[in-house]
């Protein structure tokens, strides 16, 4: 397995945010990670990579306990995107990119072929090579979530963690990002709002509610009429699409209508 994750606890101001998770990633396989807001999502993708300490339980990348790497190490292998990132320097997209090699350079390490090429690829990969010199806080929601993507493939990472990816995002650079994702050699675990984008582009997808692992499984194993009425409150209507053979939901409307007060 590329990411182990074994009855993991984490809770701040006494609240248990993450409660006894367990799940494993194959190396190279994409999983989804679903569930509403403040199911503990976001959490578990910074415990996996160390940024917060586990209360109890174990998280391995490979063979290896995270608590037994070095947060050097650690940065050579995983790479985090966050929902958003925001600077008020005057940096360029390049500068931006290229900070991606940081965890594969020394103090004194200069600048190579190897940094100049991985750089120049992903850029490439999310389409942003004709505004590399453009400066950051120009772009728009979505330009700067393409660039923050580019920075974590500029660091040829082995695991990518993404948290919400396509927020900020229009329906063409949705399906052109997590396409991507989908398709890079690396093992990839994604939070994610959208059903239907998850049942598209993940292998496999993991359920999270009140902080517990609810269902995981493939995706006609997972998406059920049943647990997105229960874990949602949503009433919908699943069917595989025609197009791309995946499950597609139909969302009909919330359980809990909200009453007339008129």
């Amino acid at each position: 397995m590329s990411i182990s994750v074994s009855d993991v606890h984490w809770a701040t101001a006494g609240v248990m945010i993450v409660n006894g998770v367990s799940l494993e990633v194959p190396s190279g396989k994409t999983l989804g990670l679903i569930g509403p807001n403040g199911s503990g999502k976001s959490s578990l993708l910074r415990l996996i990579c160390r940024l917060r300490k586990v209360r109890s339980g174990v998280i391995a990348l490979g063979d290896t306990a995270i608590d037994a790497m070095t947060r050097h190490d650690i940065a050579r292998r995983v790479a985090f995107v966050e929902q958003q990132a925001t600077t008020e320097t005057q940096v360029t997209v390049l500068d931006v990119v290229r900070l991606g090699r940081t965890p594969h350079r020394g103090p004194w390490s200069p600048w190579n072929s190897a940094d100049d090429e991985a750089v120049s690829n992903a850029l490439r990969q999310v389409g942003m090579v004709e505004k590399t010199q453009q400066f950051w806080h120009t772009l728009s929601g979505g330009e700067r979530q393409r660039v923050h993507i580019a920075r974590a493939l500029a660091q040829t990472p082995s695991e990518l963690l993404l948290d919400e990816p396509t927020n900020h995002l229009d329906i063409q650079h949705q399906l052109e990002i997590l396409s991507l994702v989908s398709t890079l050699p690396v093992t990839s675990v994604i939070a994610l709002h959208d059903l239907n984008l998850a049942a598209m582009f993940c292998d496999r997808i993991a359920v999270l509610n009140h902080g517990r692992i609810v269902a995981a499984g493939t995706a006609e194993e997972v998406l059920t009429e049943g647990l997105i009425a229960e874990v949602f409150g949503v009433r919908a209507h699943v069917e595989r699409s025609p197009h791309h053979g995946r499950q597609h939901i139909h969302f009909l409307g919330c359980i809990l209508e909200v009453p007339d007060v008129r």
